[in-house]
């Protein structure tokens, strides 16, 4: 399994206290530290790989508002710092370097441990503590660079992808499932919406329900639709935030669960997995569910 991060990742600096920082990514090193795993350095993305989803105007936009010191806000929770239009490209860069090298059949799977994470930015809007849709870029990647025809995205992090949504809105070719709390931020992912073409599917589960919810939404409604959309590539929005310890919503995950769903999603992909870091805000239940994903869909893509 490729692994693909770069140390500039950590240049993205949001202010004290702010739950996505740096040490989000030192987290997921150290939970894939000892897993068999080859790194590779994310490549620096190019304009043309964000104007695939984004507009000019909106990407010149985030680099004029990055800072020379301290930080320039987006939103009330979206922060830049002098490093973070490098690190979102680096973000950028590693999908698609991900996505080109295991459509090469260099490997049946990656994991890109990169931030800011991606799937709350819309077409032309930072939001949710992301600059631009990495996941929806890599779908791009996949469907115009190299010609596929069926790509399907399932996101797993506790809220819900309002940018992956709004970006693949109109994307015939791209199925998008997603499972979230709900209700939580950022209020989007009700069951009826359905995309342009019906390829969206949004799973809503109650807060303070358990990973026995989660499996059983999984096996009824994602996991059916996933097999029946026969994938040329699966892209997993990897958020780890459903953990009962995350602070920032109110799911009771566990591990087990995050090991089941890379099993499962391994089985209705077709072989060919692409995922990306999104959420995560515990430190510790990060480490471990990272670990925990990435080493099953390791360990069965060998």
């Amino acid at each position: 399994m490729l692994l693909y991060t770069h140390a500039d990742c950590l240049a993205h600096v949001t202010p004290p206290g702010h739950p996505e920082s740096a040490d989000r990514l030192r987290a997921v090193w150290r939970g894939l530290a000892d897993l068999p795993l080859i790194p590779r350095a994310c490549p620096a993305g190019e304009a043309a790989e964000v104007l695939c989803c984004h507009p000019p105007a909106y990407l010149a936009r985030v680099e004029a508002a990055v800072p020379r010191e301290g930080w320039a806000q987006l939103d009330g929770d979206t922060f830049l710092s002098p490093g973070s239009f490098g690190a979102a490209m680096r973000a950028v860069g590693g999908v698609c370097a991900a996505v080109d090298a295991v459509l090469a059949g260099e490997d049946r799977t990656a994991f890109v441990a990169a931030r800011p994470p991606g799937h709350h930015a819309e077409t032309a809007r930072a939001m949710g503590f992301c600059l631009f849709g990495t996941a929806a870029i890599a779908a791009k990647r996949a469907l115009v660079h190299h010609g596929l025809s069926r790509v399907a995205i399932v996101d797993f992090d506790v809220h819900h992808g309002n940018g992956t949504q709004d970006l693949l809105w109109d994307e015939g070719r791209c199925l998008y499932a997603s499972s979230h709390q709900m209700p939580l931020y950022p209020g989007t992912g009700r069951p009826d919406e359905r995309g342009a073409h019906g390829q969206v599917i949004n799973v809503a589960l109650r807060g303070g329900s358990d990973g026995a919810a989660m499996r059983q939404a999984y096996e009824r409604t994602i996991l059916p639709a996933v097999a029946d959309w026969r994938p040329d590539l699966l892209i997993v929005s990897a958020g780890f935030d459903a953990h009962a310890a995350d602070p920032l919503a109110g799911l009771n995950w566990d591990e087990a669960d995050f090991r089941w769903l890379a099993a499962r999603l391994w089985e209705v992909s077709g072989g060919r997995v692409v995922s990306t870091l999104e959420g995560g805000y515990d430190l510790d239940a990060l480490a471990a569910s990272a670990a925990a994903y990435v080493g099953e869909l390791a360990t069965l893509s060998d």
